[in-house]
């Protein structure tokens, strides 16, 4: 019973790593009951929305396809290796995948060839061991935002859920999950939520267009959402979206998602608010999250101890964290089998070998 829950408390963490190999702490993490990471960028990386030139320069397929074999060999099983591969904004796959084209340029694209376009690099994502896309971006930004500067897809509704929709019905028919972020819709936020509190203010009426996006995306059939990491007023002064039940609430009752609800990165100034890491994933966990976003160097065997002990506590229900465990793990091996079932083209994969260690 306690192997179960343990396992179960590594397994809803989601480590970004620091490089395309496995350090001890991941192995770790792997071996005792994790089964999800993500190849991260660096903070430069990030606030340049563009891969460095010495990543471009050295990374190959490779590499990746090695870190995937190596995860999967450590945890004993399927495993979720995911990226932020965004439109018009992070893309960790760089030029080892066919690009996509920019945001303005998706406007005058029709919604058949937006998916082929997404098929096609999801499918060279998918067979080198990626499964797990962290976008589409379909925040509806209507004003300030300097967070998701030169990454959202505009101010128009209709056009971010036709782009959006496009996007995830071509990477998810290439067998890689695709996450709508950032629930409710971040329409503007003066602050950048990595470094600072972070408010979407306004009633619910500014948020109905960002809702409306979310309900087509679900419709869609995206497999997972991502809460994002401000607070909303109007639905919770005092949690962030990732860490509210009420936000959660809404995203799973109201609009009826039933898929994978990832939180943002549990680092987060915003979504911390002055509480620390292990506090967070608890109550992350216990408003509805079921897949934590966390640093590799955050401190995992410490966050799943942490929850370990709510369990045993009764702070949190030992049922929800084995569903929330559960719903990874069975998303990780329906992925594994639609590969073992032969239904992705096979790429030849370059040969390489990554000669940069890079930190997030």
């Amino acid at each position: 019973m306690t192997d179960e829950i343990e396992r179960a408390a590594y397994a809803v963490l989601l480590p970004a790593v620091s490089s395309l190999e496995l350090d001890e702490t991941v192995r770790r993490y792997l071996s005792r009951g994790g089964v999800s990471i993500l190849l991260g960028e660096t903070r430069d990386e990030y606030l340049a929305r563009s891969m460095s030139f010495e990543r471009r320069r050295s990374e190959t397929q490779a590499h990746f396809a090695g870190i995937a074999r190596q995860a999967a060999a450590c945890a004993g099983s399927p495993v979720l290796v995911a990226v932020d591969q965004e439109l018009g904004g992070i893309q960790r796959l760089h030029r080892l995948v066919p690009g996509m084209p920019s945001a303005d340029a998706l406007r005058d694209l029709s919604v058949d060839v937006i998916e082929a376009r997404s098929y096609e690099m999801a499918s060279s994502a998918r067979v080198m061991g990626v499964n797990l896309f962290l976008a589409p971006i379909v925040d509806v930004v209507t004003g300030i935002n300097p967070w998701l500067h030169d990454r959202h897809l505009g101010a128009d509704p209709a056009e971010v859920s036709r782009i959006a929709c496009a996007f995830i019905r071509g990477v998810q028919r290439a067998g890689v999950i695709a996450t709508a972020k950032h629930f409710p819709g971040h329409n503007q936020t003066e602050h950048d939520p990595a470094v600072a509190h972070a408010i979407v203010h306004g009633g619910m009426e500014a948020l109905e267009d960002g809702l409306e996006v979310f309900r087509q995306v679900i419709a869609a059939g995206v497999q997972a959402v991502m809460p994002g990491p401000a607070v909303f007023p109007a639905l919770d002064p005092a949690q962030s979206a990732s860490t509210s039940q009420k936000v959660i609430g809404l995203l799973r009752d109201t609009l009826a998602f039933d898929g994978l609800i990832i939180s943002d990165d549990l680092d987060a100034v915003s979504i911390l608010r002055g509480h620390g890491i292990t506090e967070t994933a608890v109550t992350a966990l216990k408003a509805g999250a079921q897949l934590l976003l966390v640093s590799s160097e955050s401190g995992l065997d410490r966050i799943a101890q942490a929850i370990i002990g709510a369990v045993k506590s009764g702070e949190l229900d030992r049922q929800q964290l084995l569903g929330a465990a559960d719903k990874v793990r069975q998303l990780a091996h329906k992925s594994r089998a639609q590969v073992d079932a032969g239904l992705y083209v096979s790429y030849p994969i370059s040969a390489g070998h990554l000669t940069r260690r890079v930190t997030l």
